[in-house]
């Protein structure tokens, strides 16, 4: 495991559109076709990271309570399945049935989606107001592997400040976990 932290977007950057192929239903879905009105959240993740194990459960549970509020959900792996097979694209469908993810799990194969929002690591959090510029990047919450329950803090805190139409404060924290794994 090669920790990593991310690398924070500029806030106001505009969402890079993309075209993947959606895991789950086997077609392809860009950015266009997803964004919400209201907010729209890309989270780069992968199958085999810690970080992302320990967050799962309540990364369901907090995009489940955001998309009943109309806030879109994307998560995106991007990792070199040649050295890392079990983040392929097969594999990914499976994790998403077995994790209930309500949210597309795209693939980015050329990684081209990844660098163009310079993601580092995963997990890795972007949100995106109604017009996809960005409004917060960074952690889920405080917690690792082995270090507290996962509770979505960070993330939520900015999701309700977009809701109710208020500021979401700037100093944001860096997310931390697995390396994107590069070809």
């Amino acid at each position: 495991m090669s920790l990593k932290l991310s690398n924070m977007m500029e806030l106001g950057t505009k969402a890079p559109d993309f075209n993947l192929l959606n895991t789950i239903t086997n077609k392809p879905v860009s950015l266009s076709e997803l964004k919400s009105e209201i907010a729209t959240v890309i989270i780069f993740i992968c199958n085999h990271c810690p970080f992302v194990h320990h967050i799962n459960s309540k990364l369901v549970e907090v995009a489940n309570t955001y998309q009943a509020k109309g806030i879109q959900f994307v998560a995106i792996s991007s990792n070199d399945v040649v050295n890392y097979p079990q983040d392929g694209p097969e594999h990914m469908s499976q994790v998403a049935k077995k994790e209930g993810y309500s949210f597309p799990y795209l693939y980015d194969v050329t990684q081209e989606v990844a660098k163009a929002y310079m993601a580092e690591c995963t997990p890795d959090f972007f949100v995106f107001d109604e017009n996809l510029k960005c409004v917060y990047r960074g952690r889920f919450d405080e917690t690792r592997p082995g270090i507290g329950e996962p509770t979505g803090k960070d993330l939520s805190t900015a999701l309700d400040a977009i809701i109710v139409g208020g500021k979401i404060d700037s100093d944001q924290k860096p997310s931390m976990g697995c390396s994107i794994k590069w070809k």
